[in-house]
């Protein structure tokens, strides 16, 4: 597999106003899954190739407005991508949960953007975005 876009993880307002937005403009889009309630609300919407990740937080910090997180890439190895980041003296960002059909990393570039990378483990849509585990 080649390395491609995957998504891109965007600070929103309101979470709800953006998804009718999204699935107007584009109707094959659909919620994902995602933390629907309480604080710091997050969905993915898109397709089961690509998507926007909207994060909806409530924090004195984040209420700047919309805003970019970080951005996501399919890899075929993360602790290849991993070792080559750390050599190179970059350092890791959000430490993911493990989960049995993906592995991801995030790293901080010198100006301080997260950048995320994930290996899939299984071709099968329902495994790789299974947002329960």
């Amino acid at each position: 597999m080649a390395n491609q876009l995957e998504h891109v993880n965007i600070r929103v307002k309101n979470i709800d106003e953006t998804v009718k937005f999204l699935t107007t403009a584009l109707p094959n889009f659909k919620v994902r899954g995602g933390k629907t309630s309480g604080e710091n609300r997050w969905l993915h919407v898109g397709t089961d190739s690509t998507y926007l990740a909207l994060n909806e937080d409530n924090r004195e910090a984040q209420r700047q407005g919309a805003g970019l997180n970080h951005i996501g890439f399919v890899v075929d190895d993360a602790e290849v991508v991993r070792e080559r980041l750390e050599k190179a003296g970059y350092k890791e960002g959000f430490v993911a949960t493990p989960h049995p059909h993906r592995k991801r990393i995030y790293y901080l570039d010198s100006n301080g953007m997260e950048w995320e990378f994930v290996e899939y483990y299984s071709e099968d849509p329902l495994e790789r975005n299974d947002y329960s585990l």
